[in-house]
Order: C-alpha cells, then structure tokens, then sequence
C-alpha cells in the first residue's frame, strides 16, 4: 500500500513538472500576428501617403498579402518570387508604379511579419 502511494505520488509531480512546462514553453514563443482584418485604417499596413493613386495602393496592398502568404507558407521572404510582382494583371503602362507599391508594402509586411529578412 505504501508503495502505491508512492509511485502516486512520484506520477502526479511528474504530470505537475511537464505540464508546466508546456505552458512556459507556450507564453516563450510569442502571439500570433493578427488576421489581415484586424488593421485599422492608419495602421503597420496602411498605404503611405505618397500613394495617392490606385496603382501604387493595389501594389502596395498586394504586396503586403504576398508577404503574409509567404509568411504563412513558411517560404524565405523574396519578393522576386511572387507571381503577382513578376507578372502583374495591371496595363502596360501601369507595371513600373504596380511594381514600386508592390515591393514597398511586401518589405514592410516582411518587416512586420517575420521581423526582417532579405528581399
């Protein structure tokens, strides 16, 4: 009978050490970043002001989205990877300036998301 109680009581502060430990390993690794629907106008992903045509807002939207689907997809932040930039569904004559939205809010999603990192 004494031994039982023991090794009862040898299992519970075992269960009691690795629990424990879960949740301290929990809280170390930090938040999630929040779902794209949770920026407010003004925030991280607000289009800079010099942006005031379409275009350069589009790219700089859809480039912040190409970083968050890299981020999610775990893929090395590299903006010369993303389909959307090499080959933009914009005019001709709009490409330059989809391009340079475009990079611009993927270097600052980068930045946000994964907290630096190569282009």
């Amino acid at each position: 009978m004494k031994t039982r109680n023991v090794l009862s009581a040898m299992a519970l502060t075992a269960g009691l050490l690795l629990s424990s430990g879960a949740v301290q390993a929990q809280y170390q690794q930090g938040p999630p970043p929040p779902p794209p629907g949770a920026y407010g106008p003004g925030g991280w992903d607000a289009p800079p002001a010099e942006y005031a045509d379409e275009i350069h807002r589009r790219g700089f939207h859809d480039g912040i989205e190409g970083a968050r689907k890299d981020y999610e997809n775990h893929r090395r932040p590299d903006v010369n990877n993303r389909d959307e930039y090499r080959h933009p569904n914009v005019p001709r004559g709009a490409r330059r300036d989809y391009r340079d939205g475009f990079r611009r809010g993927y270097d600052v999603g980068v930045q946000h998301l994964m907290g630096g990192g190569p282009r």
